[in-house]
């Protein structure tokens, strides 16, 4: 039961990453796409910025370390780095999810104030309170692995 929610967590990490990876094939090469409207803010139509393939990849290898990170706190992967170091970094992790969570109070996050596009609704409806758990999820499990 102990190791449950650090497996869940560290699968949706991972879930979110293979999401991200796929999301920059589709803006290399030939066929190059555009981002789909969900997947940044925009302004009546407009998006916000345009990521790069190689700013999308280092977000999913981000969303892979932080799956490791959560997995070597919970037990599950031996890095030889030392707990009180895991607790630190993870409680970072998750003060930063709550922060993107909170947003900026424009574009993203509970108390944005631009909606009405496609990825206002999904970042009220989907990304932020995932964030908000995920926040949650990463420092229960830091605290229930007696890091302090």
């Amino acid at each position: 039961m102990k190791t449950i929610l650090p497996v869940i967590v560290c699968a949706v990490f991972g879930i979110l990453a293979l999401w991200h990876f796929i999301m920059a094939l589709n803006l290399s090469g030939a066929s190059r796409r555009a981002m789909p409207s969900a997947a940044v803010p925009s302004v009546n139509g407009v998006p916000v910025f345009a990521p790069s393939a190689m700013a999308t990849i280092g977000v999913g290898v981000v969303l892979l370390l932080f799956a490791a990170l959560v997995a070597a706190m919970a037990g599950i992967l031996s890095t030889g780095i030392p707990r009180v170091t895991l607790a630190w970094l993870s409680y970072g992790l998750a003060l930063g999810l709550l922060a993107r969570a909170v947003g900026e109070f424009k574009y993203v996050g509970f108390f944005k104030r631009v909606r009405g596009s496609a990825f206002a609704t999904m970042d009220t409806f989907i990304y932020s309170p995932l964030c908000l758990v995920l926040s949650a999820s990463v420092a229960w499990i830091a605290a229930q692995s007696g890091a302090s």
